[in-house]
């Protein structure tokens, strides 16, 4: 089947211009000027719309047991929420526990994943029992198509915290492999220790929950990562950034040539803690929280400057009635909110319209940098001959409100209940099938795949 794209501006991270795409198969096979339709053809009329690769959300947890229950979106649910959202591949995460394999992980994730999922997706493998049996099997799922690792420097509770001597080897056995070491980046015992205090002096509010995590706690474990990343020459990917100090840190990592690379999300860039004063504050919670105005404007300014390399939403959806578990102690609020169908609109509207970046920086962080980093390139995160054809024809006009009655995510709030966007997808395919058309999904479940990644990806 073919598929011709035409009069659209496409968005590459270094230039706009006009152009028909032609699509056959799963694949982009021409680009030019003026491609001739043909009666065999299915023709999409892009005219004043952009074309940009399809997005990629690197980091989300769909269907993940956490704080004694189940994020609410599953594989079917969020991916599909993805694609209305012009996202074509997710990256979740197949979560070691004590005593089993990494390998074990990821064959029980992909037995939950792969009849449901409606756009592509891959995994990291998240390290929660480091020893040597573990650390032999990084190079073999390395070659099987995972080569990003995921590190807790928090959840001792949980079993998943990784210290700093499983750090240090981990960092030296994934760069023998060409793989990253991602990391969740705050230090355990200054927040339970200003838990313990707040507990003590009987404030359980959710304002508490940022009380216990003040920016020092992030940006510390930050520090530590970078240090440990530089004495063993590893690869480093901080997820979910959330303060001004801690991108500071990354900058400094960088300047000293440290092989370091973070990610933000809308949420630390759109939201502050003021929202843990509501009456509804707990529906905020997340982990880290958000933080204050000036973090906002600091990671905006971040992205801007190529501190930060990536945008990615940590999409960890809880209902309402799930975020009721915490019954007024805030160390009982599932952690998590939804993003993975509002990101690129967010950063369209409050990025590209408001002009803190351009359309082309945009593209880069949301589909182009995460396919570099993530061994995807360019079979992702481009629109250009032999790539896949995941394409997001955007309407950078659209004008719409976002909430929760109109979304797509299995969650009943939205953190951006009433934002107003300019710019929405108007036609989503994935590997030259449009599954999203003017806001009615048309795909498949289960036609979505599950994508090996390449080893010692950079940007460059």
């Amino acid at each position: 089947m073919s598929i011709l794209v035409k009069n659209g501006i496409i968005v590459t991270s270094k230039s706009c211009y006009r152009a028909d795409v032609l699509v056959e198969g799963e694949k982009i096979v021409e680009i030019a000027e003026k491609i001739p339709a043909n009666s065999g053809m299915t023709v999409i009329d892009a005219k004043g719309k952009y074309l940009f690769p399809g997005a990629i959300d690197v980091h989300v947890h769909l269907q993940l047991p956490f704080c004694g229950t189940v994020s609410s979106d599953d594989f079917l649910t969020g991916t599909r929420a993805a694609a209305y959202g012009g996202v074509t591949t997710v990256i979740d995460f197949a979560i070691q526990t004590k005593g089993s394999t990494i390998r074990e992980a990821v064959e029980a994730r992909r037995k939950e994943a792969d009849p449901k999922v409606c756009v592509d997706y891959g995994l990291h493998a998240g390290v929660t029992d480091w020893n040597e049996r573990t650390k032999k099997e990084i190079g073999q799922i390395v070659e099987s198509g995972i080569p990003s690792f995921k590190f807790f420097m928090i959840y001792k509770k949980q079993g998943w915290m990784a210290d700093d001597g499983a750090l240090y080897g981990a960092f030296l056995e994934t760069a023998r492999h060409g793989g990253m070491v991602g990391v969740h980046a705050e230090n355990p015992y200054l927040i339970d220790m200003f838990t313990d205090e707040l507990i003590a002096a009987e404030k359980k509010s959710c304002y508490n929950h940022a009380l216990s995590r003040p920016n020092f706690t992030e940006a510390e474990a930050v520090k530590r990562a970078i240090y440990l990343a530089e004495q063993t020459n590893g690869n480093l990917y901080i997820v979910h950034l959330s303060t001004r100090e801690a991108a500071e840190e990354v900058y400094e990592g960088k300047l000293k040539g440290v092989n370091v690379y973070a990610e933000t999300g809308p949420q630390y860039l759109m939201l502050t803690d003021d929202k843990f004063k509501l009456k509804t504050g707990h529906l905020y919670a997340t982990c880290p929280p958000v933080r204050s105005k000036e973090d906002n404007e600091a990671l905006w300014e971040a992205l801007e400057q190529g501190i930060l390399e990536v945008l990615a939403t940590d999409h960890c959806a809880f209902t309402s009635k799930q975020k009721a578990m915490w019954k007024g102690d805030f160390r009982n609020i599932p952690f998590g909110m939804p993003g993975v169908e509002t990101m690129v609109p967010i950063a369209y509207s409050e990025g590209v319209s408001k002009k803190r970046f351009t359309v082309n920086k945009l593209v880069d962080l949301i589909s182009t940098n995460p396919a570099k980093l993530f061994g995807l390139f360019p079979k992702k995160g481009a629109i250009q001959v032999g790539s896949d054809a995941d394409i997001v024809v955007y309407d950078p006009k659209a004008k719409k409100k976002l909430s929760a009655k109109t979304h797509h995510q299995n969650i009943d709030f939205s953190p951006y209940e009433g934002l107003a966007v300019t710019g929405y997808p108007e036609v989503t395919l994935l590997r030259g099938k449009v599954i999203v058309d003017k806001g009615e999904y048309i795909g498949t479940p289960g036609e979505g795949k599950f994508v090996k990644r390449n080893a010692g990806s950079t940007l460059e």
